[in-house]
């Protein structure tokens, strides 16, 4: 196993270890593994709409069944099905076949299960998976448009062996993936898993001609497609085929078009003509010369960035009206983008051009607009007041891209001490994304275009990837300042003392968080009408225990609103119609707002002016950190970073003369101009992507070893006589304390986090 996917298990661990000893998260290892696993998943835009949801029974016996997780796009044509096998050891294991097969038949026997109204007389309502029991039971719009099942296998363990066969089950195809360490690992270094397609093997010819315009970028082909080879791969894939930005933009439904179905029911033969065709990127392709001509024999990383609706119009009508599509062909584009670091920026490019009916370019999605990198901005330079009782102000960590908090704690934290620092700078609690910003923002902000609510609770329910669209549609501004990154903060504090509040089971006021949450927000808004003063939120970097109690008394008896309001409906299809917040946002629930919430409210005869910061003392504060940050890395380190790039060749001529001259430059105080500044911070960069284990010797402020040994030695007499330490617990202490493993400050915080893990079970240093 290399390095990095070491590195990758321990850090890991190290989360979900954080987690659990979170007072606002707890929650068992497995699940939390679960959740982390899925978030990479989504990220990697390989699922959507997941919510992570437990339940288990009869297991070890036929009918056993289990479910970790799912994932339920609006569409229904796909559902995702979560099952975990959790190893948790300190040492990576291997996961055997017949863990696999268990796994397999318990997922498939759970949707089995559920497929029968009967499942849900087994189930208390409050469960957490009996929204999603009913809904596979009941909701005639899934049962009309599922195309496919995807079982998906987490594991924290490595998994070399065959995939289970797939199965079918109520005339839907379930197609099983195995999500393993490495797999994992894999979707952190890339945007996503590659599809590779070998149509070869498939029994498909494609022909193809390659463009003759020559270029260093990218390489084009037009090819002919058979429909039924389209079909095949768009029942395996489903939207995974499409460009992951182009989906979320077209929040892309699979539905049919009419045109194109009379045209493969009534005139098959006429579809090449009648038909635009599709346009296609990959990585790379194998053209070889049959006795037609140059086929496509295989493509890895096949994306469709426009035709999606043409690909799933075939399936759909060969699936649903038994049409021949035997007759059908489709003209494909095919470009092979050679520059993997213009990928990206290439692929949004061709679909913004392809999809030129579309009013927002796809451009607008990237996390490199304008409006993202200047929040990014504001959360770097802007701390939180002081609040009473913490000597420390904190940030607001904006991720704009996902891994940036982890890689700038790796690259401000060269010491424990400076770790301990950016962490309590920094701390994990307030880390946001792209999708969280969102979310805080359209709850609370309603937006109306044409009688019809474009933004309001309703559509933050459907998930973040669809309301993160609307945001960009409706609800994105220009110019953010530091008035704007303040109030988006502060409703930020509001929307996670709401979840705080409602609570996580089994210890929840219902079991509907992801609905009642957003509804009471977007109710309380409109109540208040903007009355709310945000900016003492803000400075209290929290809400009033007014707001709290109130809070909880809302979502109580709104919940159990929503409940008597959707007799007969699903309570998560009918929450995500306009419908719902319209009834909603009329009812009092005989709350006095107006009298409980009066010291939240702005006060009228205070005329406070909130000063705006310059762009340039935003710059300026931002230069600063990063000097500071670069002045604070020893001149070891820096060393060591010289003796790497010389030897693997990854730093340029440029890059090594600064690191030569770095530390004499720090050592002397003297001023760093903004090139040496940037070729400092550039390099740290590359370092952290290539090879983080520099920092590894010099993330060393040793404990007190006399100190650290009588604790380990203190704990393991204790579970001499309580024995609650698992067994490779108590090995990897025992090492520690013989010296047959080294006391790294990784080894030192592992022993920690069980200590921490033994004082909730009475144990005492």
């Amino acid at each position: 196993m290399s390095d990095e996917l070491v590195r990758f298990r321990k850090e890991l661990l190290q989360d979900i270890s954080a987690i659990q000893l979170s007072e606002d998260e707890g929650g068992s290892a497995e699940q939390i593994f679960t959740h982390i696993a899925c978030d990479l998943l989504i990220d990697a835009g390989e699922t959507e709409n997941v919510r992570v949801a437990y339940d288990e029974g009869q297991l070890r016996t036929r009918n056993q069944h289990k479910i970790n997780g799912y994932g339920e796009p609006d569409n229904y044509e796909t559902v995702d099905l979560f099952i975990t096998i959790y190893k948790g050891t300190r040492d990576t294991q291997s996961v055997s076949k017949d863990e696999i097969d268990t796994a397999a038949k318990r997922i498939t026997n759970f949707y089995s299960k559920a497929r029968h109204k009967s499942y849900l007389n087994d189930i208390e309502e409050t469960s957490e998976i009996w929204e999603f029991t009913r809904t596979i039971a009941e909701l005639e719009t899934l049962h009309e448009n599922l195309v496919r099942i995807n079982a998906i296998i987490l594991t924290d363990g490595l998994y070399s062996g065959k995939i289970p066969v797939n199965v079918t089950i109520s005339s839907c195809p379930i197609y099983f993936r195995v999500v393993d360490l490495n797999y994992l690992y894999n979707i952190t270094k890339k945007s996503h898993v590659p599809i590779e397609i070998d149509f070869v093997e498939e029994g498909f010819e494609i022909p193809c001609i390659p463009a003759s315009s020559k270029n260093d970028l990218y390489q084009s082909y037009m090819a002919i497609m058979p429909g039924r080879a389209l079909a095949n791969i768009y029942e395996r894939f489903g939207s995974r085929l499409l460009e992951q930005n182009v989906r979320s933009f077209l929040q892309f439904t699979g539905k049919v078009n009419k045109g194109i179905r009379q045209t493969i029911i009534d005139e098959p033969e006429m579809f090449l003509a009648f038909n635009n065709g599709i346009a296609a990127t990959a990585e790379s392709v194998e053209i070889k010369q049959s006795n037609n001509g140059l086929v496509i024999s295989r493509v890895e990383d096949f994306q469709i960035v426009n035709g999606g609706q043409t690909t799933a119009s075939i399936y759909h009508t060969a699936k649903k009206d038994k049409a021949n599509i035997d007759k059908i062909f489709v003209q494909v584009k095919l470009s092979i983008i050679k520059v993997k670091s213009r990928h990206s920026e290439i692929v949004s490019r061709i679909a913004e051009y392809s999809n030129t009916q579309n009013k927002v370019a796809f451009s607008e999605l990237s996390s490199n607009i304008p409006f993202h990198v200047e929040v990014e901005k504001l959360s770097r330079s802007i701390v939180t007041p002081y609040v009473e009782g913490d000597t420390v102000q904190t940030k607001w960590f904006y991720e704009r891209a996902r891994g940036q908090y982890k890689n700038a704690r790796m690259r401000e934290g060269f010491t424990t001490a400076k770790r301990k620092a950016f962490d309590r700078k920094n701390p994990r609690s307030q880390v946001f994304t792209k999708g969280d910003l969102a979310k805080f923002v359209n709850v609370f902000s309603e937006v109306q275009k044409n009688k019809k609510t474009v933004i309001g609770p309703h559509i933050v329910v459907r998930g973040n990837e669809k309301n993160y669209v609307e945001f960009i549609k409706h609800n994105l501004i220009e110019k953010p300042d530091n008035v704007y990154f303040e109030d988006l903060i502060a409703k930020g504090i509001v929307y996670k003392a709401a979840e705080k509040i409602y609570g996580v089971k089994p210890n929840a006021l219902g079991d509907l968080r992801y609905i009642t949450v957003p509804y009471a927000l977007g109710w309380l808004g409109h109540q208040t009408d903007g009355k709310i003063d945000l900016l003492k939120i803000w400075k209290n970097q929290a809400i009033s225990d007014e707001m709290k109690n109130l809070l909880r008394e809302l979502m109580v008896k709104l919940e159990k609103y929503l409940k008597t309001v959707a007799t007969g409906s699903l309570y998560g299809e009918f929450a995500k119609k306009q419908d719902c917040w319209d009834l909603i946002k009329k009812q009092s629930f005989d709350l006095a707002v107006d009298k409980v919430l009066k010291s939240d409210f702005i006060d009228t005869s205070k005329q406070i002016v909130r000063r705006r910061l310059e762009d340039s003392e935003i710059d300026s504060s931002l230069i600063e950190d990063e000097i500071l940050m670069i002045r604070e890395v020893p001149d070891r380190t820096w060393k060591r970073i010289g003796e790497w790039g010389k030897s693997v060749g990854e730093l340029s001529s440029q890059q090594l003369t600064t690191v030569m001259y770095l530390p004499n430059i720090l050592k002397k105080k003297r001023v760093l101009d903004e090139g040496t500044r940037k070729d400092a911070l550039n390099i740290l960069s590359k370092v952290i992507e290539k090879a983080p284990e520099l920092f590894d010797e010099v993330f060393s402020d040793p404990p007190n070893e006399d100190k650290f040994i009588l604790m380990v030695e203190a704990l393991l007499s204790w579970n001499i006589e309580n024995k609650l330490l698992r067994s490779e617990d108590v090995k990897f202490l025992e090492d520690l304390v013989n010296g047959n493993k080294n006391r790294t400050n990784s080894a030192v915080l592992t022993a920690t986090m069980i200590a921490k893990t033994a004082g909730a079970k009475g144990f005492q240093n």
